[in-house]
């Protein structure tokens, strides 16, 4: 049995395609899905299961949509590896994520596309934005009193925002904390 971080994009989001977490939860055990948890109601999802990351990512994709009633029926699933999820973590830019204060931080999650073609769609803001490119990923940062002139915006109305899914960074972390205290009682 494997355990997974898997990222919705598409739900609860501007008040659309509204999917409760406990719904979400007896769904996902229907399915044969264990030990299953939802994290906020961003879709935000760890479990286990012996299927593998493609299997999951195609059932959840069909699932969800057929169990509940979405607007737009337009979701996409990026299921992670405990390994690939640490990654993220691990391989952050020097001292992103550190100064919540100053900054707002996100990880930028990339489905089916690189990292190299997703670049293409931002125009950081000198002084106000910063971005770097990962592995699956691309960290965006932006000055905390000046968001409002931040550019991440901009991203929204491109082909490849079909792509990404946004976690802030403080999500991100409480994500990594709960596998571990699962890795920690298992």
């Amino acid at each position: 049995m494997n355990t997974y971080v898997i990222l919705i994009r598409g739900i609860n989001v501007g008040g659309k395609n509204i999917v409760p977490m406990v719904g979400l939860k007896k769904c996902l055990e229907e399915q044969g899905f264990t030990d299953v948890l939802t994290y906020i109601a961003s879709g935000n999802v760890i479990l286990k299961s012996k299927k593998t990351t493609g299997e999951i990512k195609d059932l959840l994709e069909s699932t969800i949509p057929a169990n509940f009633e979405l607007e737009d029926g337009f979701i996409k699933v990026l299921v992670l590896t405990c390994d690939q999820f640490r990654a993220v973590v691990d391989r952050k830019p020097e001292g992103f994520g550190e100064q919540p204060g100053k900054y707002h931080s996100d990880a930028i999650f990339l489905m089916g596309v690189d990292a190299a073609r997703a670049m293409t769609v931002f125009d950081p803001r000198e002084g106000v934005d910063a971005i770097w490119p990962g592995d699956g990923v691309i960290y965006s940062q932006r000055l905390s009193v000046q968001r409002t002139r931040s550019r991440l915006s901009k991203i929204v109305g491109t082909a490849v925002y079909k792509s990404m899914t946004i976690r802030n960074w403080n999500t991100v972390m409480k994500l990594l904390e709960i596998l571990k205290s699962r890795e920690t009682n298992a």
